[in-house]
């Protein structure tokens, strides 16, 4: 049955459904800038994947507290004006014949600032709008939405690349973020920022990690979750030179092996829900979680041509439909055990543990790989990420909470 989530809630998700097509179509811009336009290297690739992760996610810090105790709409928009803005500098530079590597690097910082910033703003703003039992519809409505775009999005933006090259892409990428922005302002509704709770500033900026710690289940999820995108992540620009430049792939190819299989995401995010009403928080998250990570190893042998293309899709397509399920599922559990006054900061400890986490592991695989080749370093993380599911909470530390056919919220508590 659809569950009806209200008019404000309808606007956010108009919002990153048009934001996230607009990242999707550029998912790959930065990279293929710097490969096609400024002729870097696998090295060069891999450092501008990091160091703006990394240099974001240290510069969000302090974003926690700060966008705590504003209006969450407010840190949304200018949170998209922002990466609007700083994304069409690149073709404006570009055009001028003024665009180098070290802009590649601001932008890519700047980006991922405001990217903490919004996620942490969303989520709290989520939690506000939907009600705990209808969190995981909720998330999985914006998980059906993201592997929805990013079926449609890297074709489609393969396909401008190739008519109008990489600036395309980050033009269409900074028109969404102003689109959204009009979203989130459509969305009207009054909304009060949270009192300042009587803590020293050191407390507030460490209150998200402290919430985290001392949860028995989010404390593993959050080791689980940034290990797992981590390894993903980390082979994502080692897999695009392996396929292009060493594999003789063209774009189009390599979108589609990478944007098909998202299907499968979509179909697992339809179907978390039902599967949490049947079989329960705990077990979804486990069963998921452990079936997620053993698909990225199959990349290691991929060869070139039609075998080498449905190989990918294979693999790609087993990985996004196991975390098509898992998603929903752990953002709405990660929701529902934090308190209101305190989401954002969580919400941005977690997205700055990541983000370290993606740069590290990118930065690492891209000195690996520079010793191994692409492909070894891609099967080094597959076997790596097999270890993760043992960082999975057992099921006596999940609380479960979902939408039974009664309607109401049954939970455990953690022990």
């Amino acid at each position: 049955m659809r569950t009806s989530l209200g008019r404000e809630f309808g606007w956010l998700w108009a919002s990153f459904a048009v934001s996230s097509l607009g990242s999707r179509l550029a998912i790959q811009a930065f990279p293929l800038v710097a490969l096609l336009v400024l002729d870097a290297g696998t090295a060069q690739v891999s450092v501008l994947a990091a160091a703006g992760l990394a240099a974001g996610a240290v510069l969000g810090i302090p974003l926690g507290p700060w966008v705590e105790f504003r209006r969450k709409r407010s840190v949304l928009i200018g949170a998209d004006l922002l990466r609007c803005t700083a994304l069409l500098s690149v073709p404006a530079a570009y055009a001028l014949g003024w665009l180098g590597f070290t802009q590649l690097l601001v932008v890519s910082m700047v980006t991922a600032v405001a990217d903490i910033a919004a996620r942490s703003a969303s989520g709290a703003w989520l939690k506000q709008l939907v009600r705990r039992e209808d969190l995981v519809h909720a998330t999985g409505r914006l998980e059906a939405t993201t592997w929805t775009t990013t079926t449609l999005g890297p074709p489609l933006g393969g396909l401008a690349i190739a008519a109008f090259g990489p600036m395309a892409t980050l033009v269409a990428d900074a028109v969404s973020y102003l689109l959204s922005a009009a979203g989130i302002r459509a969305a009207g509704g009054r909304e009060r920022p949270p009192e300042r709770a009587a803590t020293s500033r050191s407390g507030e900026l460490l209150a998200g990690w402290r919430h985290i710690w001392h949860h028995p289940g989010l404390k593993l999820l959050l080791g689980n979750t940034i290990l797992t995108n981590g390894l993903i992540m980390a082979t994502a620009p080692l897999a695009l030179v392996l396929m292009v430049r060493e594999l003789g792939f063209t774009l189009w190819e390599y979108g589609l092996a990478f944007a098909l299989p998202c299907l499968g995401g979509l179909l697992g995010a339809r179907l978390a829900p039902r599967l949490v009403t049947r079989f329960g928080t705990a077990r979804v998250l486990r069963v998921a979680g452990v079936a997620r990570v053993c698909w990225p190893v199959g990349l290691v042998l991929v060869g070139p041509g039609l075998p080498g293309l449905l190989l990918v899709i294979a693999v790609q397509f087993g990985l996004v439909t196991c975390m098509g399920v898992f998603n929903p599922v752990f953002a709405a559990y990660r929701l529902a055990e934090v308190p209101t006054d305190r989401s954002a900061r969580v919400l941005a400890a977690w997205t700055v543990s990541g983000n370290l986490t993606v740069a590290g592991l990118t930065a690492l695989w891209g000195v690996l790989a520079g010793f191994t080749g692409a492909r070894v370093a891609i099967g080094i993380a597959g076997v790596l990420i097999l270890a993760t599911p043992l960082l999975l909470p057992r099921a006596e530390r999940v609380t479960v909470c979902c939408r039974p056919p009664s309607g109401s919220c049954s939970s455990r508590s953690p022990r």
